[in-house]
Formats: C-alpha cells, sequence, structure tokens
C-alpha cells in the first residue's frame, strides 16, 4: 500500500515519497511532509534554476541558494522566479 502523507506544497493529501532523498532534518522534513507530486514539480525548477543561473554544484554558495529556492518553493508556496520564463497560461 502506497504511504500518503498530507503534502504542504499541495495543501492535500498525496502519495509520500518512497524513502528521503535529501540528507539532514530538512530532507526528513521533506520525507514527512511533501508529495511525489510536489517533489516532482520541485526537480523541474531546480532543473531550470540550474540551467539557467548556470549553478555548479560543487560551489557551496550555489547549493545554499538552490536549498533556500527549495524551501521557498515547497514550504513557503513562493514561485521561483527565472529570468526569460514565462510560465504557460492554466
Amino acid at each position: 500500500m502506497a504511504r500518503t502523507v498530507f503534502c504542504e506544497y499541495l495543501k492535500k493529501e498525496a502519495d509520500g515519497l518512497d524513502f528521503q532523498l535529501y540528507p539532514g532534518e530538512l530532507g526528513q522534513r521533506i520525507f514527512n511532509s511533501i508529495s511525489k507530486q510536489a517533489w516532482s514539480e520541485w526537480i523541474k525548477k531546480q532543473t531550470m534554476l540550474v540551467n539557467e543561473k548556470k549553478l555548479n554544484m560543487m560551489n557551496a554558495d550555489h547549493r545554499k541558494l538552490l536549498e533556500q529556492e527549495m524551501i521557498y518553493f515547497l514550504f513557503e508556496g513562493k514561485e521561483i522566479h527565472i529570468d526569460g520564463y514565462t510560465p504557460p497560461e492554466k
């Protein structure tokens, strides 16, 4: 049976992650309260951020920036702003 969580991003019950994908306390928070769907949406945004801002994951400042954007997106409901990108109309 699939594991469900109350997803802080979606604000509803949804399928939870199968295992902790991010280390530490933040990783545990994500595992406990972020759904597979929300994580998938974050991965798309993360890819765009890394590519558009030319982030280098070997750079500690870049990793810190990406982690902060992840917190804003998943837990605070803030949309990620990427220069030159206009989201499609819903």
